[in-house]
């Protein structure tokens, strides 16, 4: 499992522990950790929440009237920066 992965694996084990149901996916560039948010979760959780997910490259919440709270949280893969990235035209 890359280190990414590792890492979106934690923060889902985290956010499981606080008792929100997590699901990791790996994607070509980054590893994704989406967790269910249930309505009336304390002030104090949130902030728990907010510690695990600022670990992450990216995190934001989707919140809708059909689906709930869906917290997201994104883990970039590492690109090696030397050698051919992606083909010609994408070296770094």
């Amino acid at each position: 499992m890359p280190a990414s992965g590792v890492s979106a694996a934690a923060i889902a084990a985290r956010l499981s522990a606080l008792g929100l149901p997590t699901r990791v996916e790996e994607h070509r560039r980054h590893s994704s950790v989406e967790a269910e948010v249930p309505d009336g979760i304390s002030a104090e959780s949130w902030r728990e929440v907010l510690d695990v997910v600022a670990e992450a490259d990216r995190f934001g919440l989707l919140a809708t009237s059909l689906n709930g709270r869906t917290l997201w949280a994104v883990v970039r893969k590492t690109v090696p920066t030397t050698g051919d990235v992606g083909g010609p035209g994408h070296q770094r």
